[in-house]
């Protein structure tokens, strides 16, 4: 990879990694960290970077660091420390946008990663296997359970409203 290759990396997925950074870690500070690690170990390692797939190796790479940031920080929360009344909520509320970053928020990370990668960032099963380093039958599972929690959690539409 070239300077020139990097510099145009930089300028193409900057926001979308840091965008994909801070909504799981909500914390603007560690997401610039993590995103100019992902950077400067792309540059470390650029000779053995294909300028084609410098988008994938930025995500794996930002996935890993915020992976280890997550686990040294110590915010995983096992998933079954909830109760039951953490899957859902009963109030009136007209913002389903709000309600839907709250229970995402409640997702175990790995949960939250794959999710995140799948329907916010639109890669594939295989990108996702490629990018996590679990199986794709692990995505998938992570996905479907994911997407459960979510329903379970938002409930019916005349909750929401």
């Amino acid at each position: 990879m070239t300077e020139q290759a990097y510099n145009h990396c930089v300028e193409l997925h900057a926001d979308n990694l840091y965008r994909f950074i801070l909504k799981n870690i909500k914390d603007e500070d560690k997401a610039s960290d993590i995103v100019q690690d992902a950077y400067e170990k792309m540059w470390r390692y650029k000779e053995g970077v294909d300028p084609e797939k410098a988008k994938s190796y930025l995500f794996t790479t930002a996935y890993h660091v915020l992976v280890d940031t997550v686990k040294k920080d110590q915010k995983m929360v096992p998933f079954e420390r909830h109760t039951p009344t953490d899957y859902y909520t009963d109030s009136q509320y007209s913002d389903l946008n709000d309600i839907l970053h709250r229970a995402i928020d409640q997702l175990p990370a790995d949960q939250k990663m794959v999710l995140m990668l799948r329907d916010y960032e639109g890669y594939s099963y295989e990108e996702i296997e490629k990018i996590t380093g679990l199986t794709e039958s692990q995505v998938k599972v992570y996905i479907y359970r994911a997407r459960v929690f979510l329903k379970k959690y938002i409930g019916k539409m005349e909750v929401v409203l």
